[in-house]
């Protein structure tokens, strides 16, 4: 497919504007990204017209055609039409924190089924989130395969492949030694853990990504930490922190070194969606996990599959394990996209607070009083991090320029915000 890039017509600047003819010359500019990855032939999602992927920095090319819809209006105008926390007020927002929220619910949903798979006697962590990856390739990837062409997929392969397979080795990674953490460390140091996955969001996207954090963001983090501080305590003096630790030291390493891979697939995935589909990101990381998670399936899970208990029940939970980490890995590039990698991973730490609340209808708890408190504490956090934002908030990236001239215009970019002022994702 033949590349169209952005065309701006306008007249070429006089000395005198009263001197300007329907004869002056035109000169043509287009944007077009410089030094960056290329998806074969197919228009981002979302996107009204076709041709390649804006990406990366920009340089001005000399060419005749278009590529994506022109800036409505500047992030800066944007920015100064909406005044003082403008980000707070936008739609965007409200839609950007309620999604975080389902995602921590979703989280909590895939956290009870494995507990009652283990109660089953069924305790399979690699082989039951394989049929999550299957379920996703078969959606995303048939997916991208249908908007580039079989031929255009395995050229995305050739050429972006190891990409996706780096990332989706990060992405299986946390997810298994997560789970290995809690054979060996107690849930409480394990969650005392997770907020090193924080750090290590916000110290890769300093470094790689240049992004720049307001001293009120890092007072936001701050106040979620607290928060999830309380949830601990709250666990701790109930006497739901899981008991003696069967190897602290060895738990305690594993649970750093999941949340470790867990920060690099996240900040990795928002770099990766803001300049591509959504559906090609998804497809890729499912594809490529596919195998991941398939050989360590067969290495580590041969003994437990042979032990586990198979009936009905276990079917149904592995039915719903599988349909609720599909919507996870569906919805989290979208947050991804809409905020940030950072405000992903402070929105699901409320998943403390939602795991009571199913506990207490499917296992018996009780709730102690320094949970709702502690909710409370994570939100306002949520509050304080974006009180300073923009009206685009984290939305618009800053390593896709100014305008967002390197990112793609697919639904919930702030390009698209910038393209449709008017519109709401």
């Amino acid at each position: 497919m033949s590349k169209v890039p952005n065309v701006d017509e306008r007249p070429a600047p006089l000395a005198n504007d009263a001197e300007i003819s329907s004869n002056a010359p035109v000169e043509r500019i287009s944007v077009r990204p410089k030094g960056t990855f290329n998806s074969p032939g197919a228009s981002s999602s979302g996107t009204s017209s076709g041709g390649e992927h804006s990406r990366g920095a920009v340089e001005m090319m000399n060419s005749d055609s278009t590529q994506q819809p022109p800036v409505q209006i500047s992030a800066e105008e944007l920015d100064r039409k909406k005044g003082r926390f403008g980000y707070l007020k936008t739609k965007q927002f409200w839609i950007v924190l309620a999604l975080s929220q389902a995602l921590a619910v979703s989280i909590t949903g895939t956290n009870t089924i494995s507990g009652l798979l283990a109660g089953e006697g069924t305790s399979i962590p690699a082989f039951q989130s394989l049929f999550n990856y299957v379920l996703l390739n078969l959606i995303y990837t048939s997916t991208t395969i249908y908007k580039y062409g079989f031929k255009g997929w395995l050229k995305l392969i050739w050429k972006d492949g190891w990409r996706y397979a780096i990332l989706a080795f990060f992405d299986v990674e946390g997810n298994y030694f997560t789970v290995l953490a809690y054979r060996y460390t107690t849930i409480l140091s394990a969650q005392l853990i997770n907020f090193w996955a924080i750090a290590v969001v916000v110290i890769i996207s300093l470094l790689f990504l240049k992004v720049r954090y307001h001293i009120a963001q890092y007072v936001g983090i701050l106040i979620c930490c607290g928060g999830l501080g309380m949830l601990v305590a709250s666990d701790h003096i109930t006497g739901s922190n899981g008991g003696q630790a069967a190897n602290a030291v060895k738990g305690d390493l594993f649970a750093l070194l999941g949340a470790t891979f867990y920060g690099l697939s996240n900040v990795f995935e928002e770099f990766l969606v803001s300049k591509t589909p959504l559906y090609e990101v998804i497809g890729q990381l499912a594809f490529y996990a596919l195998f991941i998670i398939g050989v360590q399936a067969g290495i580590f899970d041969r003994h437990s599959f042979k032990t586990a208990t198979w009936n009905a029940k276990v079917g149904g939970y592995l039915t719903g394990y599988t349909l609720i980490l599909s919507w996870f890995y569906s919805g989290a590039p979208v947050v991804f996209r809409m905020a940030s990698a950072a405000f992903f991973n402070i929105g699901l730490l409320t998943g403390n607070f939602w795991g009571v609340i199913v506990g207490i209808r499917v296992f018996g708890l009780t709730i102690h009083w320094m949970y709702p408190v502690a909710f409370v504490l994570i939100m306002v956090g949520h509050f304080v991090y974006y009180g300073t934002e923009g009206v685009l908030g984290e939305a618009r990236k800053p390593w896709l320029g100014e305008n967002q001239e390197g990112g793609d215009d697919g639904l919930f970019t702030a390009r698209r915000q910038l393209e449709r002022p008017n519109a709401i994702v």
